[in-house]
């Protein structure tokens, strides 16, 4: 079946096709699969890195929510035992039900971009279950995800990823990649979620409330943002100079502070 059979793609999807080939061949090398591996892909799209993928693993479930795309996948791939097709929603499907004999999952895409963040979170609730993560995704996200502090790219979304996973920043993708071009480039990030997590375990909903609150007004000082939570006692406890700046904040200072915060709720 050739890339024209299959339908445009939609905006309501955020689709945008991969079409390079040499940035497609960089990516699975990226990915590296190997025999015995179970990898998992979310958003096959018209199949441009399921077909490689296919020829080098031993097991791919794929998640596509296009009902006008399942029917032309299956038929392009009917060949291939080792290939699951799953019409779904990636940001509600439970990912545990891939799960077999306690191997662990390895997950790639080509994600939309109006649904990268909470797809991320949601996929992070599987994080014991998962090896690692290879996603093409706008490359301003992956800059903030990636960022260090002290940037102005540095955030929540950098804090609450890096504290589950290691993150990388592999290769920029252009727009001409894709079909159609989006207005902005692309980049691919590795993620590998962490066995034991940056500055420790913490409550997730918990540092997430305090992280919010702390990049609500960048440009405050942390003990300005976070008055309505934090004492400065609960600063001194953590470590963290109350007259610093959200973005100059670790990983480590926050989940410290949530320890301190949490401590003095109890």
């Amino acid at each position: 079946m050739t890339q024209s059979s299959f339908p445009r793609a939609r905006k309501r999807f955020g689709q945008n096709f991969l079409h390079d080939q040499s940035v497609i061949n960089s990516i699975v090398e990226a990915i590296s699969p190997e025999a015995g591996q179970h990898l998992v892909e979310i958003g096959p799209g018209r199949g441009a890195l399921t077909e490689p993928l296919l020829q080098r693993c031993t097991q791919l479930d794929v998640i596509e929510l296009d009902r006008d795309l399942v029917p032309l996948l299956r038929s392009q791939f009917s060949n291939y035992e080792q290939l699951n097709i799953h019409e779904a929603d990636a940001l509600r499907y439970d990912y545990y039900q891939l799960v077999s004999n306690h191997q662990p999952l390895r997950i790639i895409g080509n994600l939309p971009y109006n649904i990268t963040t909470p797809l991320l979170f949601h996929l992070l609730d599987y994080s014991q279950h998962i090896t690692d993560m290879c996603f093409m995704l706008q490359k301003e996200v992956v800059e903030r995800i990636c960022a260090q502090p002290g940037t102005k790219q540095y955030g929540r979304l950098s804090i609450m990823i890096q504290h589950q996973c290691e993150t990388d920043m592999l290769f920029v993708v252009p727009p001409e990649a894709f079909e159609p071009a989006p207005k902005v480039e692309s980049a691919i990030i590795y993620l590998q979620p962490r066995k034991q997590r940056l500055g420790g375990d913490v409550d997730m909903a918990t540092l997430s409330h305090i992280v919010t609150q702390a990049f609500s007004q960048r440009r405050k000082t942390i003990a300005n943002t976070l008055k309505k939570l934090i004492s400065i006692d609960m600063f001194q406890a953590a470590e963290i100079d109350p007259t610093q700046r959200p973005e100059t904040i670790t990983v480590e200072a926050f989940v410290r502070l949530t320890r301190c915060y949490l401590a003095a709720s109890a």
